[in-house]
């Protein structure tokens, strides 16, 4: 096994120094390929697991303005290494979050639901009535871009893979405010003329999963609309027939979230606008967390295994 719990002394704070007390961080298929070298960021070794998590101050280097403690902080940027009951980490690694939002919803916060508010805004304009297509729906992005979307009045097409809970599954994604789930099967269907009966053909496709779920979501896009891939769980690429091209001018791009934060590291404001838009979504109950297993730092390796297996439908969370 690559992984191991050791005991670590806390490192002394510097000036622009912030130590945290982890609360709670999930385990995410970035932070297992990120584990399995498979990722484009790798770690200097011996490392810390975890790219996500949220945390509490405290206490701060006598240079640190922005944090104080009893603040809630997220990292800014991957590769912090969540995985671990304390840290000491320079001021510009954290990022401030409300700590009246539920302890899950900020751990779950900086990766899924900004991919999931970036690929919304920032490809097609969108407006209320318009709609979207995605794959892999009940991801935590895909549970994320179903609310986000609704509460900003567009139409999502969530497609899932078969599976033998599916009614379960369906009728979660409704409870998050699904206006259709379909499986990958259904895709292929003449069925798929009645949804654009009540709804438009979507101008925006969101696919993170490859191969042929792609190739058939990419057939019930507008003219001109955008397929944008942001991961590719069945590790297969993505095939485009020619046509789409050519006779639908079909744009195709792609969208990371840790390049996004690179290219806005300088610009505070869209990163501030953006995580200010999703806490108040929390607030208002119109963003949850996903569907957590809470688990205790020892139990560590249950819960990697679990992460690991198909179908899951349920995002692992150490508790810290």
């Amino acid at each position: 096994s690559l992984f191991r719990l050791k005991d670590l002394e806390v490192p002394k704070l510097g000036d622009s120094d912030v130590h945290v007390k982890m609360l709670a961080a999930p385990i995410n298929p970035a932070d297992i390929n990120m584990i399995q070298g498979t990722y484009p960021l790798l770690s200097p070794l011996p490392a810390v697991g975890g790219n996500e998590g949220v945390g509490e101050v405290l206490e701060v280097g006598r240079r640190v303005t922005a944090l104080k403690p009893g603040d809630w902080v997220i990292p800014a940027n991957a590769g912090l290494g969540t995985w671990r009951t304390r840290g000491v980490f320079p001021e510009e690694m954290l990022l401030k979050v409300p700590s009246d939002i539920p302890v899950l919803c900020a751990a779950t916060l900086s990766v899924n639901p900004c991919t999931a508010f970036r690929v919304l805004a920032d490809f097609e304009s969108l407006a209320p009535g318009d709609s979207v297509i995605q794959n892999a729906a009940n991801s935590g992005v895909g549970q994320a871009v179903i609310q986000i979307a609704r509460a900003s009045g567009i139409k999502t097409i969530n497609v899932v893979r078969d599976r033998p809970d599916l009614p379960k599954l369906v009728e979660r994604l409704m409870a998050l405010g699904a206006d259709y789930v379909i499986t990958e099967e259904m895709l292929r269907k003449p069925e798929m003329k009645d949804i654009f009966k009540s709804i438009p053909r979507p101008r925006l496709a969101l696919n993170c999963v490859g191969g042929k779920s792609t190739t058939e979501m990419l057939r019930h896009l507008q003219p001109k609309g955008t397929m944008v891939t942001y991961g590719g769980m069945a590790k297969q690429p993505v095939m485009v027939p020619v046509s789409a091209f050519i006779f639908r001018d079909v744009r195709l791009r792609g969208f990371w979230m840790t390049q996004w934060r690179k290219d806005h590291a300088q610009d505070q404001g869209s990163v501030a606008g953006m995580m200010d838009a999703l806490c108040q979504l929390i607030r208002r109950g119109q963003l949850t967390a996903p569907a957590c297993t809470e688990v205790p730092i020892q139990d560590y390796r249950a819960a990697l295994e679990a992460s690991m297996k198909p179908f899951v439908s349920s995002k692992q969370i150490l508790l810290l």
